[in-house]
């Protein structure tokens, strides 16, 4: 059993809070619900590429641009403007997965500190963890908006292990996104891979510590 990092640092988007309920969003507006991945994939890709070209821009706003992009040329069942907002709202008011209220709950009494870090604002991530009723159990909520860089730039974990007071090999990054692992391991994180669709991880990316199907499951194999 591997042991426990001094802190395990959740990424929030699709790791902590359940994306599915966005295709319902764009299928209210009149929009295919394929869509909802390929929007969410639009924001991290421009995100991506705004820090690779050493600048970079607020998770919302590239929201709500991509939103627009995306929805171009669909036959929408109301306004643009009207249905770009009730895109942004729903993302707003998602909901965690079932597994991570359980699990988040092990790893704090088991005396691990808990952060979020994600690519979005803290504000996203404070309010999700309202609703789950969950922000208790995090110390910080960390985002790149303060990191100076979106992740998987190397400096973006650097900021947040020194957030922490903590060195880099203190925290282990725990994301659904294998991006996300390889930058955190390229870093000097330890990671977890949360893998609860039974993916193949991609062979060309720095493996993860641990690969586990759930939060609970993470609890279980860093132990008490």
């Amino acid at each position: 059993m591997p042991t426990a990092p001094l802190v395990v640092a959740f990424d929030v988007n699709e790791t902590l809070s359940d994306l599915s309920a966005l295709g319902a969003r764009f299928a209210a507006v009149g929009a295919p619900e394929h869509l909802a991945p390929l929007w969410f994939g639009s924001v991290l890709r421009d995100g991506f590429a705004l820090t690779a070209a050493g600048s970079q821009e607020r998770f919302a706003v590239l929201a709500e641009h991509s939103a627009r992009v995306v929805l171009s040329g669909v036959p929408l069942t109301r306004g643009l403007d009207d249905a770009v907002q009730h895109l942004m709202t729903g993302f707003m008011e998602l909901d965690v997965h079932p597994d991570v209220p359980a699990g988040v709950r092990r790893l704090r009494r088991a005396g691990v500190r808990l952060v979020t870090f994600s690519n979005g604002s803290a504000a996203v991530a404070r309010a999700l963890l309202e609703r789950a009723g969950l922000e208790a159990e995090f110390e910080s909520l960390l985002s790149v908006e303060q990191a100076g860089a979106w992740k998987p730039a190397p400096t973006s974990y650097a900021y947040a292990a020194a957030a922490c007071d903590v060195a880099p090999e203190e925290v282990m990054l725990v994301a659904v996104h294998p991006w996300d692992v390889d930058g955190a391991a390229r870093a000097g994180l330890r990671t977890a891979w949360v893998n609860r669709d039974a993916a193949p991880y991609p062979g060309y990316l720095v493996a993860p510590e641990l690969t586990v199907a759930s939060v609970t499951e993470l609890a279980d194999a860093l132990g008490p």
